[in-house]
């Protein structure tokens, strides 16, 4: 039965998608660009590699000659009992960079008891410290060194047998450069504030000995 209501489909055998044919010029066209595009990312990745081998060899280089502070410890503090008044101590100085040395150019101590001087001393001739290598600065302050009087000192000893601790604090400040190679650096000053208190018996005590005196600069 024919169903007049359809209407007949008709198939065209003929409507395939047109293939496009490139020209040569196309061809080479398209092959350029790839390879410029290769090539910008290969040049990319290098710079990219470059920037961060540079930037290793950077911070290596920096952890390795970055000047650190000298390491100054406390050994020995006293004033002992006896009949010239005199301060005496054992301070060593380390330098614990690897490849940087350190020039002292000049060296003070001085004694504070309750923020005030009593006693000062020039206390080395300048010198130069090698990398990893420790200074030991032993020395005594006494006569001319002191500033105080006799009348001040006394009071010194009398509060030392008193109290059984007395705080006091040991300043050493030095003038010092750096020296990488052939290379040095300006001069710094340094300051290190050594706290220490002593017994009745006018020795540092024992939970000060061997301690670390903080650095800075000015």
């Amino acid at each position: 039965m024919h169903n007049s209501g359809q209407l007949p489909v008709q198939s065209n055998r003929d409507s395939r998608p047109i293939k496009r044919h490139h020209t040569a010029r196309e061809i080479v066209h398209r092959v350029r660009d790839s390879l410029t595009t290769r090539v910008s990312k290969l040049v990319c990745a290098i710079f990219l590699a470059f920037l961060l081998f540079l930037g290793l060899i950077t911070f290596v280089l920096w952890l390795s000659l970055r000047p650190h502070r000298p390491r100054f410890h406390i050994h020995e503090f006293s004033v002992p009992e006896a009949t010239n008044a005199r301060v005496s101590f054992n301070v060593t100085i380390r330098n614990p960079n690897l490849s940087i040395g350190i020039y002292y150019d000049s060296m003070n101590g001085t004694v504070y008891y309750k923020d005030q001087k009593f006693a000062w001393k020039q206390l080395l001739f300048p010198f130069y410290q090698k990398p990893k290598n420790t200074t030991v600065v032993v020395d005594e302050l006494s006569g001319s060194a002191l500033t105080v009087n006799d009348q001040r000192w006394t009071e010194l000893k009398k509060e030392i047998r008193a109290a059984g601790m007395v705080p006091l604090r040991l300043e050493i400040t030095s003038n010092i450069r750096f020296k990488i190679s052939t290379w040095q650096s300006k001069r710094h000053q340094a300051h290190a504030n050594c706290d220490v208190s002593l017994g009745t018996d006018g020795i540092l005590l024992p939970t000060y000995i061997d301690k670390r005196c903080p650095v800075y600069f000015t």
